[in-house]
Parts: structure tokens; sequence; C-alpha cells
């Protein structure tokens, strides 16, 4: 079992803003660009690149969807949390 992983995200306030962008992605657009221009966290100032981190660390949604997720692969649907609605890419 994987202890740490590093992920991206691109955090939203609705499901129907996450769905449009998740349409986007599978379009060909590039992810880190959709979260600089669209996410609403911090992160977005690198990309949407949360950095490495280890279960537990992430609120319990976020974290579940994050490690089921496959070395490139994004969420295929958008990941409820108290923040919003997030997609998210596994990077490592």
């Amino acid at each position: 079992m994987v202890d740490k992983i590093t992920a991206t995200h691109i955090l939203v306030d609705t499901k129907t803003e996450a769905i449009k962008i998740l349409s986007e992605l599978k379009s060909g657009k590039n992810f880190e660009n959709l979260a600089s221009a669209y996410s609403i966290c911090p992160s977005k100032n690198k990309g949407g690149n949360l950095g490495e981190f280890t279960r537990g660390m992430m609120v319990k949604e976020f974290s579940k969807a994050a490690f089921n997720l496959e070395v490139g692969e994004i969420t295929e649907e958008p990941v409820k949390t108290e923040f919003g609605y997030h997609l998210i890419k596994r990077i490592k």
C-alpha cells in the first residue's frame, strides 16, 4: 500500500463548474493550465500542485479519491468536500 502520493487539483464552488472543466480536460486541455485559470485554491499559482501528502492529511473524501487514482489519472467525477468540488490528478 502506498503511503505518500503527489497530486494536483482544481477546486471550484459548484458541481456544474467542475463538470464543465472536466469536459475541457477530456477534450485535451492541460490540467495545470485549467487549475491556474479556474481553481479557487491558493495552489492555483502552482498549477494546482498540492505536493506530497500521506493518507489522512487531506479531508477524507479528497484523500480517498486521490489514493484510488493511478499515476497520471484524473477523477472521473467531481469530488465534493467541505471546501467545494475538486478534480484531482495524481502525479506521483
